[in-house]
């Protein structure tokens, strides 16, 4: 299945039903009365959020969505039906947003919430409805209402607990493939992951979800490469886990320049706690070795950690790390949550 994290659609929720001018006609019967049946409402256009999804691909094949029209009154009081809903199942991490690609109208982020996107039209009254004690005989009944038509942007950013940064060929791939079940592509050569991933990792009896997104060149900010448009699907991480190559020429200033491009995207992602490590240790001697971690000790103002996806060296360090952000941040939160009203 091809990963798609944008997709535009149009929805247009149904028009309601016109009401109906009737009157009763039987034998016997000399003052029947008007008896004309309301219409029936416009159906409505819901998003829900469902499991099992984690892209958008369904609607790159279809764009337009549009609910049922409510059916007319008819005679004999009857009313006209509801227009049937239309539902748009997105996964869950999508943001929802207005035509402008910046007024955020729903952010979907647990299994099973539904939020109505446009309201279907009201139906019309029948002449029923307007008999009074001085109008006994109405000739005339409402027609239903429009339904509401726009442009809406589907935005999905995965939901993950930490992030994997860093430059092409950091060993981003490598290190989620080594401590999850995920099993990214892996190769020798710049951008051989195109598109995010997620992965589950169990370390000390405690799970968390990783991901990895492509790696960010200079000039990402500005669409240079893959852009750091995926750089959306970690702004929910509570943790980015910034991956240095240790071959690199300068692992100092690989570091400050993927820092400068996380700084440059904004959305307070450089606000969020970092945990700077030296990939690929394994492959470098003693010296080299040394040189590089004083390189990026003095770019990042900390003390890196060393690890190789390859042999496992300070893997087990770096999960303990992530996960004692992850139960800070979470810890934090719930301090900042608000106390749930009182109830007698």
């Amino acid at each position: 299945m091809k990963f798609l994290d944008e997709a535009k659609v149009y929805i247009r929720s149904g028009d309601g039903g016109a009401g109906c001018v009737s009157f009763r006609r039987e034998k016997f019967i000399e003052f029947g009365g008007p008896n004309g049946g309301d219409g029936g409402r416009g159906g409505d256009v819901w998003a829900e959020c469902v499991e099992g999804l984690n892209t958008l691909i369904d609607y790159r094949y279809q764009q337009h969505f549009k609910a049922r029209k409510g059916e007319h009154g008819m005679g004999s009081n009857c009313h006209g039906a509801k227009g049937a809903d239309v539902v748009l199942k997105v996964p869950a991490g999508t943001e929802i947003l207005a035509e402008d690609g910046e007024t955020l109208v729903a952010d979907m982020t647990e299994i099973g919430q539904r939020v109505r996107l446009a309201k279907g039209g009201n139906g019309g009254f029948g002449n029923a409805y307007f008999t009074t004690s001085t109008n006994r005989a109405p000739k005339h009944a409402n027609p239903g209402l429009e339904g509401q038509e726009m442009w809406l942007w589907l935005r999905l950013k995965l939901i993950a607990d930490a992030g994997l940064v860093g430059l092409p060929n950091a060993g981003k791939s490598t290190f989620l493939a080594t401590v999850t079940a995920a099993k990214p592509k892996i190769a020798d050569y710049p951008f051989t992951t195109l598109h995010p991933g997620l992965g589950v990792v169990r370390s000390d009896s405690r799970e968390f979800v990783l991901a990895d997104i492509p790696g960010l060149i200079e000039g990402a900010h500005e669409g240079v490469g893959l852009g750091d448009k995926f750089l959306a699907h970690v702004e929910r991480c509570r943790v980015l886990l910034h991956l240095v190559e240790g071959t690199s020429e300068h692992a100092g200033k690989a570091y400050k320049l993927v820092r400068g491009e996380i700084e440059a995207y904004g959305n307070g992602l450089a606000d969020k706690p970092e945990i700077v490590a030296l990939s690929k240790a394994d492959a470098l001697d003693a010296d080299t070795l040394k040189t590089q971690v004083a390189r990026l000790k003095r770019a990042a103002g900390r003390t890196p950690l060393v690890l190789s996806s390859a042999s496992g060296r300070g893997v087990p360090e770096a999960l303990r790390a992530i996960l004692a952000e992850i139960e800070q941040g979470r810890v934090e939160e719930a301090e900042q949550a608000p106390a749930p009203a009182w109830q007698p």
